[in-house]
């Protein structure tokens, strides 16, 4: 069941017109953040770089932000193997009713199956821009909101064994896995106001439209977000046409009712490749996306 925003957040909306102040965000930090995770190795479940990488989220947030939760849970794929997975939420403002949920998956896909060269299908995505520059996103907006608290309840979700299967499968078995978790765990009495999905957000050469089922079941979100960019002179970046859809992270949380989004760069060439390495993302690509992320906020 579809839910409007309430009043306050319809009063956020409206905050977004000409005069907009440039938000504190730190594209080159978030970087760093890229390069960290990258340090680890692809971010696998059930490999030690999977779990070397959730250890160091958990201790980001629990660095930044007001409280920390952890959702530990097993899931047993179509071959039969469990994976141990992690989901990490951190929030500013953990008591406060009104709550808007960014989100991030932190795991890299064990195949590179878009890759040309049919050896390298079998080797694992580095995952710098599909995995990495969410989770960076997110951090370095944790910093920012840790300067400047929110004047509302804030949820930060990175969520695991996003990219671990097939996404053609029927009902998306070994995909989505900690976003559907996460959905399932939601109170449908209290669902967040919106929540946002930064995917891909990295690249160099940064292209974001809106994405189909974004705005088919969240307009007014999508509306925030892209009027958010434009006002910040960012409209080359978010583009407004063509609309493409895409199944993400979002579409569990749409399936739990609520009015969730995705923000992605739909035009990556070395996405589900061994070519998705540091070279391809850049700090100014995250400084404009981060400044939406942290204004849309405000």
């Amino acid at each position: 069941m579809k839910r409007v925003l309430g009043a306050f957040a319809a009063a956020a909306m409206a905050c977004g017109g000409s005069g907009l102040q440039r938000p504190a965000f730190d594209g080159a930090r978030a970087l760093e953040y890229v390069e960290a995770q990258m340090a680890f190795g692809p971010r696998i479940p059930n490999t030690e770089g999977h779990r070397r990488t959730g250890d160091w989220i958990e201790e980001q947030l629990r660095s930044r932000t007001d409280s920390v939760e952890v959702q530990a849970f097993d899931h047993v794929t179509l071959d039969g193997d469990t994976l141990h997975l992690r989901n990490f939420i951190g929030r500013f403002l953990p008591d406060h009713p009104e709550r808007v949920v960014y989100l991030a998956h932190w795991d890299t896909r064990p195949h590179a199956d878009q890759s040309a060269n049919l050896a390298q299908q079998r080797l694992p995505v580095p995952g710098a821009n599909d995995g990495a520059s969410g989770v960076a996103l997110l951090l370095a907006v944790a910093d920012a909101l840790r300067d400047a608290p929110p004047a509302y309840g804030v949820d930060l979700v990175f969520v695991d064994g996003e990219d671990y299967g097939d996404f053609s499968a029927p009902d998306r078995p070994d995909v989505l896995i900690g976003s559907t978790y996460y959905a399932a765990s939601l109170d449908p009495a209290h669902l967040p106001l919106f929540a946002v999905v930064w995917d891909m957000i990295g690249d160099r050469d940064l292209q974001i439209y809106r994405e189909g089922y974004s705005v088919a079941d969240a307009p007014e979100v999508v509306e925030r977000v892209w009027r958010t960019a434009e006002d910040l002179g960012y409209g080359r970046v978010f583009r407004v046409n063509p609309v493409r859809t895409v199944v993400d992270d979002h579409v569990p949380l749409q399936e739990k009712g609520v009015r969730a989004i995705d923000v992605i760069d739909f035009d990556y060439p070395a996405w589900h490749t061994t070519e998705d390495t540091i070279d391809k993302i850049s700090a100014e690509s995250l400084q404009i996306v981060g400044e939406v992320a942290v204004a849309v906020l405000r």
